[in-house]
């Protein structure tokens, strides 16, 4: 599979599916957001760290293998009414970048030939695009088949996501400043599972 994340925050992130080797139709493919999880790790003076999430996600694979998933940076959750709106206002900016996204080309053909049951391990490149800066990142996924219409992409292990790659030290600054804090770190760990569902 080949798959793109900002990120993001993320993760994230990979994806799936189009057409059998007999070319029976099999796309396009919708992503779960029920069933689907971008979180991140953020540590703050020093020693204090906390998992975070994205709570709304879209995406999908064209039947040509193309995987688009979007996260939406308003959605970021972390348990926090007050942190969560500052990190709307400060850090990502929401009301100029709404969306991070990620993108991916897929390995159709290979995916559709596991059985249903059967996960593959593998190394992907994943594109992810946030306030206009793209960066690829190489993440290890585990892919599961889990049935004829559904794929779970999941990271192995986290990705390491810079503020600097994507313009938001200034943000974690504001952040830090605001807080009272004596440091926030600059390097945030992402992970995700993605879950796709074949549309009918």
């Amino acid at each position: 599979m080949r798959l793109g994340i900002n990120g993001a925050i993320f993760l994230l992130c990979g994806f799936l599916l189009g057409c059998t080797q007999e070319r029976e139709v099999t796309g396009p493919w919708q992503l779960d957001n029920e069933q689907s999880r971008l979180s991140f790790v953020s540590t703050k003076a020093v020693d204090v760290s906390e998992v975070h999430r994205f709570s709304e996600l879209s995406g999908s694979v064209s039947v040509a293998g193309e995987a688009r998933v979007a996260v939406e940076l308003a959605s970021v959750d972390t348990l926090i009414p007050i942190r969560d709106e500052r990190m709307r206002e400060l850090l990502f900016e929401t009301q100029t970048f709404p969306q991070a996204s990620l993108a991916a080309n897929v390995d159709i053909d290979g995916y559709l030939a596991m059985p249903a049951g059967s996960s593959l391990a593998t190394s992907e490149q994943i594109m992810v695009n946030m306030r206009g800066i793209s960066a690829a990142f190489s993440v290890d996924v585990l892919v599961t088949k889990v049935a004829a219409d559904r794929f779970v992409v999941a990271s192995l292990q986290p990705i390491l996501v810079s503020a600097d790659t994507f313009g938001l030290s200034d943000g974690v600054e504001a952040l830090r400043a605001v807080a009272g804090l004596p440091s926030i770190g600059g390097s945030v760990p992402v992970s995700f599972v993605l879950s796709f569902v074949r549309l009918p």
